[in-house]
This record gives structure tokens, C-alpha cells and sequence, in this order.
């Protein structure tokens, strides 16, 4: 896919932008840089094209350089297209240490994309990344803006296959556990009331 020639705010986005902007106090708009930069990247299909780019630099009156240095420093913003499901894969220690190198597998063999790649059929794009802070829930993977936590490859192959067939997997541990409490269950704050 190449770069988009031109890029514009929807009216509904462009109403947006103007509360975002409208939260920074006066002569600080240029602070929305990043809510503005996420709001074009969902815009544009999980991506920030040069023309989206500079179009918010052009609505922060901002230099072109400084809101691309802002969109190449943070991992959150991609500057070439992606799959319609970025894989996220965790590859940090506490993810490591609970099986994180057999979810990488499983993303080769269902997606069909090694790292950095993009399926030929523009489903996934698989990456690895640090820690996406649910270390008590390793392994875990962020699919688009949703986590899928206690995964072992076989419930992430059925959640990729899931995505694969267009449907919707659902969201969270992939055991049933609630949060963070212990895997095991809980073992206080059990009961209401004093004990």
C-alpha cells in the first residue's frame, strides 16, 4: 500500500479535535499533538500517512518535524499500513518467562507473518513490543486496542483463528479469571462486612 496523497479530518473528527485541543490552556494547543496524532491514525486504518501528519501539524501550527519526531519516537504510532488485527506481542521477561516465545510461533504458523510482517491478505500484521503492563497476567498479547492476557498457545491460536474468520474473540483472560486477582482464586477479601 502506498503513502495516502491527502488527508482531512471528518467533521465529526474535526469536532473532536477542537475539544481535545480545548483542554490544553492557551498557547499549549501543541500539548494535543499525540491525541490528535491517534485520532488520524484510527482515521486512516491503524496508520499515519506523511499527508496525516502534516495535517496536524498544519491544525497544531506546529513544524512538520516536530510532529513526525513525536509519531516515530512512541511505539503506539505506525508510520507504514498494518493489518486490520496489530498483533502486539509482549516479549518482556515476566511474558517470557510464561511462554511468550510459544505465542510468537503460534502468530507465524496462523498469521503466516513473521515479525514485522503483514499477511498478504492484509488481516494481520504481527510485532513484538515491551511491556504493555499486564505482567500478572502473562503471556499476553494486545490485538488492536484489546488485550487477550493468559494465553498458552492453544487459546491464542483459537483467538487468531477467530480474527481470521472475521469474528469477534472475547477480550481478556482466556482462563476466566476476573483482573488480576490470583490464578488460583482468591485467598482473602473473600466475604462483604467485617470478619
Amino acid at each position: 500500500m502506498s503513502d495516502i496523497e491527502t488527508f482531512e479530518f471528518s467533521e465529526a473528527d474535526k469536532a473532536r479535535c477542537d475539544e481535545i485541543v480545548a483542554r490544553y490552556p492557551e498557547g499549549r494547543q501543541q500539548s494535543g499533538v499525540i491525541p490528535l496524532l491517534d485520532l488520524a491514525q484510527r482515521a486512516c486504518g491503524g496508520w499515519l500517512p506523511t499527508a496525516a501528519i502534516e495535517h496536524v501539524a498544519d491544525r497544531l501550527d506546529m513544524p512538520n518535524i516536530r510532529v513526525l519526531e513525536v509519531a516515530s519516537f512512541y511505539s503506539m504510532f505506525n508510520l507504514k499500513p498494518v493489518g486490520k488485527n496489530f498483533v502486539q506481542l509482549c516479549r518482556t521477561t515476566p511474558c517470557w518467562l510464561c511462554g511468550s516465545d510459544d505465542l510468537r510461533q503460534v502468530a507465524a504458523e496462523v498469521t503466516g507473518c513473521g515479525l514485522g510482517e503483514t499477511s498478504g491478505d492484509g488481516v494481520f500484521t504481527v510485532v513484538e513490543v515491551e511491556c504493555l503492563g499486564a505482567c500478572c497476567n502473562a503471556p499476553m498479547v494486545q490485538i488492536n486496542d484489546d488485550y487477550y492476557e493468559d494465553l498458552t498457545a492453544d487459546n491464542f491460536r483459537t483467538v487468531l483463528e477467530a480474527l481470521k474468520r472475521g469474528e469477534t474473540p472475547d477480550v481478556g483472560s482466556q482462563t476466566g479469571r476476573t483482573g488480576s486477582e490470583p490464578a488460583d482464586g482468591l485467598t482473602s477479601l473473600t466475604g462483604l462486612g467485617a470478619d
